[in-house]
């Protein structure tokens, strides 16, 4: 043990966007429970490259009693990370059939016209959702439905607020959901770094609702195009919990300009 800096996360403050946890190189915080959590003081070297990532200034540095950095372990974790992580990807991209539920497939939606009269949706509405699965966890980046296409990333919750969500958006777009507050963003930002570089989409459109923590979304799809050197629109749209528009704005108007 020795004195010396250390992170200190404060849990009160943090809303568990996770921008830390990509922000550190060597993967000393994870979220955990909704919280981004130190995960272990040998990890952290103390020079506080996670500071300025922080939206809601929930980490601080504080010199004290530490177990000392140890460059060996971080190195080790990261590579246990790396596993861990191409593990995951190679079950969902090579394995879907052990799930039925989530075996790819694009839905073709019949018309008025060809429609059942049993199938016949109330009120008229009818579900513009064309491809399945959605989780981005479980979407394979080699989808056909998502070569070329206009992706929308989705944070999970829009749609339960945001009444016209089929029409005003969804239609004739394959759709990608997670919860950037409580899933893994680090992971979910390798996924659709991997989607953006296989499926090379036109466009991307992130939904997020107006809360903090879910405006991670965004940072997720920034990060995955520029590791993916993605010449991508990207638009923002931010959804109040209310059920309005309050923002739409295209990040990267340079490119859309020059498509």
């Amino acid at each position: 043990m020795a004195v010396r800096k250390v992170v200190v996360i404060d849990e009160a403050k943090c809303d568990g966007c996770g921008d830390c946890v990509t922000s550190c190189a060597e993967g000393a915080i994870a979220v955990i429970d909704g919280k981004a959590r130190l995960v272990s003081e040998i990890y952290c070297d103390g020079l506080g490259a996670c500071l300025g990532h922080c939206p809601q200034g929930a980490i601080t540095i504080e010199e004290r009693e530490a177990a000392a950095f140890d460059e060996a372990s971080v190195r080790k974790r990261l590579a246990d990370l790396k596993r861990s992580q191409a593990a995951t990807a190679l079950r969902v991209s090579e394995t879907p059939h052990q799930c039925p539920g989530s075996m790819m497939r694009s839905l073709d939606r019949p018309t008025a016209a060809t429609m059942p009269t049993v199938r016949a949706p109330v009120g008229g509405l009818a579900s513009e959702l064309r491809n399945w699965p959605i989780q981005l966890t479980l979407v394979p980046p080699m989808a056909p439905y998502l070569q070329g296409a206009d992706i929308l990333l989705v944070a999970d919750c829009v749609p339960f607020a945001y009444a016209d969500f089929h029409r005003r958006f969804l239609k004739d777009k394959p759709v990608i959901i997670g919860c950037p507050k409580l899933d893994q963003l680090d992971a979910y930002a390798k996924k659709l770094t991997e989607i953006v570089r296989v499926a090379k989409p036109k466009s991307l459109s992130v939904l997020h609702m107006e809360v903090p923590c879910c405006s991670g979304f965004t940072r997720v799809a920034q990060y995955a195009l520029q590791a993916a050197a993605g010449d991508v629109p990207l638009t923002d749209v931010t959804i109040g919990i209310r059920g309005e528009i309050l923002d739409e704005v295209t990040l990267n108007a340079e490119r859309a300009a020059h498509r």
